[in-house]
């Protein structure tokens, strides 16, 4: 059986969020064992799963990501969104729109340490749009 459902997100800055308790939250009852896949409906911001417990991880992934990839460069041309637009568009290319988590015994199969996280890239982003399909 596969059920789906979307969720909509409110506006987070820009950064990296933990948002798996708000998943939980809207998540209809589990299946025993199955598969969870989550879908940003956007291509300013991304999901990935990483460190749950301390902060600083999410600080130093912006950081590093904004190295890598900062606004206001010179040489881009899609700009009429706004300086942190184009950049967004690249970091979401890089982290990708959807996760898939497994199911075991009526909960996600996280690891100790793992967190969901919205990957938000714009500085002024709205609410985010999520497409959950639970497969069992």
């Amino acid at each position: 059986m596969t059920i789906q459902k979307e969720i909509t997100l409110p506006p987070f800055r820009k950064g990296f969020h933990l948002i798996t308790n708000e998943i939980i939250k809207q998540l209809p009852e589990l299946p025993e064992f199955g598969l969870v896949h989550i879908f940003i409906k956007h291509t300013s911001a991304g999901l990935t799963i990483n460190e749950n417990a301390d902060s600083s991880v999410r600080k130093d992934m912006e950081y590093i990501f904004n190295k890598l990839i900062p606004e206001n460069d010179p040489e881009y041309t899609h700009i009429f969104e706004g300086s942190d637009d184009m950049p967004a568009h690249v970091k979401a290319a890089v982290y990708g729109q959807s996760i898939s988590i497994p199911i075991r015994n009526y909960k996600l199969n996280l690891g100790i340490w793992q967190g969901i996280y919205l990957c938000e890239f714009r500085n002024n982003a709205g609410n985010r749009k999520l497409c959950i399909t639970i497969i069992h």
